[in-house]
């Protein structure tokens, strides 16, 4: 397309597309699609040059009939009279701005010659008038030359506004400007003025009038000093002024490059140098005077009205002023902050307590909304009993009013009249847009030249009129009122200089309750779109709503940084109190007790928890105390509203700060355990718990001072926690303290370096050579097991069960590879156990019996640290839902041998959930069931279990041979957990033949009478080796009947003398050793 382009630039507007095919080939082979991308250009080109023709027509009307303006008496007709001038000049300016317009508008006519064999009817014009406006200000000039006088006109009524409005904050300070506290006997009195309309017309609005208006009407700046000052006086407040959204026009490049060609304005271009040196040395201190100024004066007016909502009545203007003038200064700063001049004070050109002043603005905003109806209520008194009346006597007092100006007038008097309370106390609407329009008419018929009724010679009626528009307004058009006055929109388009002001003021500790200011601004931005352009409203929304996104997140990362900075100290004062603390404590009172001599002076005392908080000077600022102050500051922002309408989108602030510490929390939470799985390093649970407990009360205190749900937030955090990743799919403490149990208690345990303690019922570390790196009972006695029950709940001691599980159900797959290898002998054992000789022979053929033994201890292990652990959830549940644990208990009870066997599971499972022991494990059942293959036979399955127990019975023997297998009574076990094993037969047996479908009893007597065979064979051997232990191995056989539901004692005493039973208990507590203290 490239060629096409640079051909269409060169020959516009005169395009002959059949003398240069060649060129234009490219436009020929798309035409289509040339039309369809072009035509939204094409058509808003036209629609400027029909914009163009009807101002015309438009200002050479107003010239015909020689109207009056004055921006005090006509103040509607003149505001858009002076609109219409700067709306035009912008447009055809910004029109000048579009590179390509002449090759967007060629390729589109030649498109459509090229399809329709003729160029497009308003292509001609359009040619020439881009043509024309090659130089846009030059040809406006030349346009507006006759309207001199009516602009000239038009400009010079602003002396009596502009001059006063654009003061220094000196003088609005010692004139207390906004202050409803200056004069306390007036404060009830109507804010009312002769230019009541004038008093809230933004500054920036005025300037551009000015500035815009002399650059076209330039004539009266060299023969008229009143339009030289005002000019002037237009100069100096800034150096840019808006055109639409953020294209801005250089005030005085544009000035001296436009009077540069012209002659006579040599003076004028000093003027206008002079005037920007003003402005670089003054300008930017007096707009921050301002700013100061204004911060205060909103404060003051906010706290009033909140305290006293009727003075909105009588003091609305007060309001409209106010928050007109903070928007100029808004603007004012954000316009000149995207191109800071080359200045000594660059810092003038920054605020870094912007958000303050938007917030009053917002609170202002709000106040008008919540007390519409008291404003109603005032006004609608005020226009009926007031108004109408002097309406009245002001026509009266006419001497000349013709029919049509008499009917528009008696018009107003009879609708204001008409009013009554009773209209405002049943909700009917009011609406007085064709009022505030007949009086727009009334002007335009009034300030013609040849008018019988002159406006200008009743100056009384344009002021009444206008008093009454504004009162009009507060009944049915206040949204409209604060779109003219507050409307911050554009600041939509300035993203750049919003989030860095955002940043200035969220480094302030002052700012910081002020900081949601900012996400309620991105509520105007919906204000900045028109229905005339549709398509950019999807993306003005989704830039707002990620612009306010980011404010809140970083409001809410600030807050959550500060409140668990907090929670971090509390949970290390927590911590300095927990009992392992103590130790040097107790010893230094008992060296004071015993008078021992007392530590070296190099030594110092630690200090006791608590002393932090001792003061010595109130004046002292801790940093504890800094950061309640800064999270006082940050929580002050989010109680300004419960939610904020972002084009239609309701965004809630305070989800966003739970957001962030959900999300904090947890992380806080994983790291707090300090987990290593390179030296299997972990913390305690009760330590974490206690930990975690510090935060949970910090995170509360977050409720004193905004509304928010901190007890839910907990609840998710921790309940994310019971699972083995949590909703961002990190690791959480259930996996981590899964995987430090298995591989650093549970896999020692399994090789005998920890021992399990029935007594004392936690894990213990053997008295071996290498020194392990924990204790085993500091993580497994029943008060850590009951904080990691509180911890991770049933769920997360569910995933440990299953992990625990998956570890069973390989040590059983291994266990019935082994029983395949000797299916043989053990079929043999089975049907000869209580023929010693045979039995001996076949003891000598059977293999890999240590192995058997082994696995299964392994197995009673892991259960036991189940049993323990489930022990412990059970003891948690009990102390938080008592009442749900008494109807589980009576369910699991009720359960008898007769109970279907699906029934019988599924209450098992509901009770093993809630952490009660039951007689068949049904997490084991499953996981065993889960281990069938589709090849395996059932009459297979069953042979196999009955001769796994077959097998563990006639190795039992062996056991005696270990020299560790000797029974401490202070453990209440063996040194190398072969008590376990009774545990481990007991529930895999049940289990297994649960899931057969058999008789649990009736295998498990038969395990019986054969462990008991084989044992009693043990009893009659005499070599030394194997009666060393003999004593211990024997009480195995009691432990495993005294913790199977199904086996009884009779049944033990059957098969196997009680005697041997007591005997072996005499001789095994006979060793044991005692100390008496």
């Amino acid at each position: 397309m490239e060629p096409a382009v640079k051909y269409i630039n060169k020959k516009f507007p005169n395009i002959d597309f059949r003398a240069s095919i060649q060129a234009l080939g490219s436009i020929q082979k798309q035409k289509s699609a040339v039309m369809d991308g072009l035509s939204s250009f094409y058509d808003s080109f036209i629609d400027v040059m029909e914009f163009r023709d009807h101002v015309y027509e438009l200002l050479n009307t107003i010239d015909a009939c020689q109207c009056f303006f004055n921006i005090a008496v006509n103040f509607d007709f003149t505001k858009n009279y002076l609109d219409l001038i700067t709306t035009y000049a912008s447009v055809i300016l910004m029109l000048g701005r579009v590179d390509d317009r002449k090759a967007l508008v060629g390729m589109y006519n030649c498109a459509h010659e090229m399809s329709n064999g003729s160029s497009d009817p308003s292509y001609p014009r359009l040619g020439q008038m881009f043509v024309e406006y090659d130089h846009p200000l030059k040809k406006l000039t030349e346009e507006f030359g006759p309207h001199t006088k009516a602009v000239t006109e038009a400009l010079l009524s602003l002396q009596l506004v502009y001059p006063r409005r654009n003061l220094p904050a000196e003088q609005w300070r010692s004139a207390q400007l906004l202050s409803l506290l200056s004069a306390p006997a007036n404060m009830l009195s109507p804010a009312c003025c002769e230019t009541m309309a004038c008093e809230y017309l933004s500054m920036e609005v005025m300037e551009r009038w000015i500035i815009i208006g002399f650059l076209l009407c330039h004539n009266s700046l060299n023969t008229n000093q009143a339009s030289q000052e005002l000019w002037k006086m237009g100069l100096r407040s800034g150096l840019y002024i808006t055109l639409v959204r953020d294209e801005i026009l250089q005030i005085h490049k544009v000035s001296e490059d436009h009077f540069d060609n012209m002659k006579g304005y040599s003076k004028r271009i000093a003027d206008i140098k002079e005037c920007k040196e003003h402005i670089i040395a003054n300008c930017g201190a007096m707009h921050r005077e301002r700013r100061i100024f204004l911060r205060h004066a909103l404060k003051e007016l906010t706290k009033v009205l909140e305290d006293e909502p009727g003075l909105l009545g009588p003091k609305a203007l007060f309001v409209f002023m106010a928050l007109s003038f903070s928007r100029d200064e808004v603007l004012w700063l954000v316009r000149h902050s995207e191109n800071i001049p080359k200045t000594k004070t660059p810092e003038d050109y920054t605020d870094t307590h912007m958000a303050e002043l938007l917030f009053y603005m917002e609170k202002l905003r709000g106040l008008l909304g919540r007390h519409k109806y008291v404003i109603q209520r005032y006004h609608l008194q005020y226009l009926a009993q007031f108004d109408a009346l002097a309406l009245n006597d002001t026509i009266q007092s006419m001497y000349v009013c013709p029919e049509e100006e008499s009917v528009l007038m008696s018009s107003f008097v009879s609708a204001l009249s008409a009013m009554t309370l009773k209209q405002l106390e049943n909700g009917d609407e009011f609406d007085f847009r064709s009022l505030r329009l007949d009086w727009l008419r009334l002007q335009a018929y009034t300030s013609v030249a040849k008018a019988t009724l002159a406006l200008k010679e009743y100056p009384d009626l344009a002021k009444l009129m206008n008093l009454i528009q504004f009162h009009t307004k507060m009944m049915d058009n206040m949204d409209n009122l604060l779109f003219e006055t507050a409307d911050l929109s554009i600041l939509g388009f300035y993203p750049r200089v919003f989030e860095k002001m955002f940043s200035q003021s969220s480094e302030e500790t002052s700012m910081q309750r002020y900081l949601m200011a900012f996400p309620m601004v991105c509520a105007h931005f919906s204000q900045a779109t028109h229905p005339m352009c549709p398509e950019e409203t999807d993306l003005l929304e989704k830039k707002t709503i990620k612009l306010c996104v980011t404010f809140l997140e970083e409001i809410a990362r600030q807050t959550s940084s500060v409140i668990l900075e907090i929670c971090a100290e509390q949970c290390n004062l927590e911590e300095q109190l927990l009992p392992k603390h103590s130790a040097q404590t107790i010893s230094t009172a008992r060296n004071k007790k015993l008078k021992k001599p007392v530590p070296k002076k190099g030594e110092m005392p630690k200090e006791k928890p608590g002393t932090e908080s001792q003061r010595k000077d109130r004046f002292i600022v801790t940093n504890m105390d800094k950061m309640h102050l800064t999270l006082t500051e940050l929580c002050a922002s989010f109680s300004h509203g419960s939610d904020i309408t972002v084009f239609k989108h309701i965004i809630v602030p305070s989800e966003f700060l739970l957001s962030q510490l959900e999300t904090r929390l947890a992380k806080i939470i994983v790291q707090m355990a300090n987990y290593n799985q390179t030296t299997q390093d972990i913390i305690r649970p009760s330590e974490l718990l206690a930990g975690i407990r510090a935060y949970t009360a910090g995170l509360h205190t977050l409720s004193s001072y905004i509304s928010v749900d901190v007890t839910r937030l907990v609840k998710n955090v921790l309940l994310q926690q019971t699972q083995p990743l949590d909703s961002y799919g990190a690791q959480t403490i259930t996996t981590l303290y899964t995987n430090w149990y298995l591989e650093g208690l549970l896999r020692q345990a399994s090789n005998a370096v920890i021992i399990h303690c029935p007594t004392m019922h936690c894990f213990v570390n053997q008295n071996a050579e290498n020194e392990q790196a924990f204790r085993a009972e500091e993580y497994s006695d029943v008060a850590e097991l009951r904080a990691l029950a509180d911890l991770i709940g049933p769920y997360g001691l569910k995933f440990l069960s299953e992990n625990l599980m998956w570890h069973i159900t390989s040590q059983v797959g291994e266990l019935k590879k082994l029983v395949i290898e000797n299916m043989d002998i053990l079929v043999q054992m089975r049907a000869n156990f209580d023929k010693p000789e045979v039995m001996a022979g076949l003891q000598r053929r059977l293999t890999a019996s240590e192995n058997v033994l082994k696995r299964m201890t392994i197995i009673g292990v892991i259960l036991s640290f189940r049993k323990m652990a489930q022990d412990a959830l059970g003891d948690i549940m009990h102390r938080h839902c008592p009442f749900l644990m008494g109807p589980i208990e009576c369910l699991r009870d009720f359960v008898t041998p007769d109970t279907d066997i699906k029934d019988t599971l599924s209450v098992f499972e509901l009770a093993s959930t809630a952490g009660l022991s039951c007689d068949i494990d049904p997490a084991l059942v499953t996981a065993i069931a889960n281990m069938r293959t589709d090849n395996s036979s059932s009459e297979e399955e069953v042979k196999l279990a009955c001769l796994l127990l077959i097998y563990i019975a006639v190795s039992l023997p062996i056991l005696a041979l270990d020299e560790n297998s000797f029974y401490s009574r202070e453990n209440g076990g063996h040194r190398n957990n072969i008590h376990c094993l009774a545990t481990a037969i007991n529930q895999v047996a049940a289990a297994m033949f649960t899931v057969l479908n058999k008789n649990i009893e009736q295998h498990l007597k038969e395990f019986l009478l054969v462990a008991s065979s084989t044992l009693l064979q043990l009893g009659q051997s005499v070599e030394r080796t194997e009666i060393k232990n003999r004593d211990s191995v024997y009480l195995l056989l009691h432990m495993i009947v005294e913790e199977s539901p199904f086996l009884s004692q009779n049944m033990l005493e059957s098969c196997f003398p009680y005697v041997l039973l007591r005997n072996a208990y005499r001789e095994v507590f006979k060793t044991s050793i005692y100390t008496l203290g």
